[in-house]
């Protein structure tokens, strides 16, 4: 999880700072019909307030019960909901879910000496750290040992195929909640598929910029709210920055806007590269791009004719078969 992370984390930290005590729940493991992933957050404080989710409704209910009795006394805890099918259909899950919940109380404000109160639980430093990196876009995991109790931020580079995944889990008795940047969408050209695709990337969690030169396309009333950048492709496209969180697609149909777009995309360790246009017209890019100095193997990261063939032909069908593509080569590589 990342995007909604970040917004729970950031009201948890809110209310800390209202004086309320407050505890997290993280899911941690999953099995079977499970509703909600590894690394979903819920924050509950004691007087009842919830925010976020740790599996859809299903057991809300009994993880409230137990945070506010872990902000009674202190103390975190492990829950495992839904073992059997009876029991699952018992708490809400689908038969034969299974969930494990880590419940965190905050250290309160007045209980800042350790010496004194219970260490076990989160310290409101290490909670505005990794709400300040999240706002700074930096990429950080959440490391609890569940045996000491221990926690810290971790880097990229201590986790690094979680990272790249964006898949929290155990490692050995650590519970790692990774929490990278949201992801990014670069579309080249604001035409019609883009408005479609940029309110659907949106809903999947992307942050996505529009760049198109061209003002009368590139405009605030065709793109209301969107992020947007008036200026040629490979200058936009090196300012913006693209890492191997970001996805790229071209859909101007204009080799004077794409082609230069796609020689720095397929440079890059962006992981999705799109480009719309027909198989005809992705062999004469594909010349284009090979006399341009992009070799074989770049190319062949190009995905031409862009989206998943699902026979989509509005404006909307084929955002909505440009972002499953990009979906399929986040999740599946």
């Amino acid at each position: 999880m990342t995007a909604d992370t970040t917004d729970i984390a950031a009201t948890a930290l809110d209310w800390h700072a209202q004086g309320r005590a407050i505890a997290l729940a993280w899911v941690v493991e999953t099995w079977g019909s499970a509703p909600r992933p590894v690394g979903s957050l819920l924050v509950v404080s004691d007087a009842g307030q919830m925010a976020g989710s740790v599996s859809g409704g299903c057991v809300e209910g009994a993880v409230v019960v137990e945070a506010i009795e872990a902000l009674e006394d202190g103390a975190p805890r492990i829950l495992d909901y839904g073992v059997s099918d009876d029991e699952a259909f018992a708490v809400g899950l689908a038969c034969g879910g299974r969930i494990r919940v880590l419940v965190e109380p905050v250290l309160a404000q007045s209980a800042q000496n350790p010496n004194t109160h219970n260490t076990s639980a989160l310290s409101p430093d290490l909670l505005a750290d990794l709400v300040a990196a999240r706002r700074e876009r930096r990429a950080v995991a959440y490391v609890v040992d569940t045996d000491t109790w221990q926690r810290q931020l971790a880097p990229p580079e201590t986790f690094p195929e979680r990272f790249r995944a964006d898949q929290s889990g155990f490692e050995d008795t650590r519970f790692v909640a990774i929490q990278n940047p949201p992801l990014k969408l670069i579309v080249v050209g604001a035409v019609h598929i883009a408005q479609p695709l940029v309110g659907m990337a949106h809903l999947a969690g992307y942050d996505p910029t529009v760049v198109d030169p061209r003002d009368a396309f590139g405009s605030a009333a065709r793109f209301p709210g969107e992020a947007i950048v008036n200026d040629w492709p490979d200058a936009a496209l090196s300012a913006l920055g693209i890492d191997a969180r970001t996805a790229v697609v071209t859909l101007t149909h204009d080799p004077k806007l794409d082609d230069p777009a796609l020689m720095i995309a397929l440079q890059s360790p962006a992981f999705y590269v799109g480009s719309l246009g027909s198989t005809r017209t992705h062999a004469k890019r594909v010349t284009r791009l090979t006399e341009a100095g992009l070799s074989a193997d770049q190319l062949a990261r190009l995905h031409a004719p862009v989206g998943l063939n699902i026979g989509a032909r509005t404006p909307a069908e084929i955002a909505i078969a440009v972002l499953a593509q990009i979906t399929q080569s986040l999740r599946q590589g």
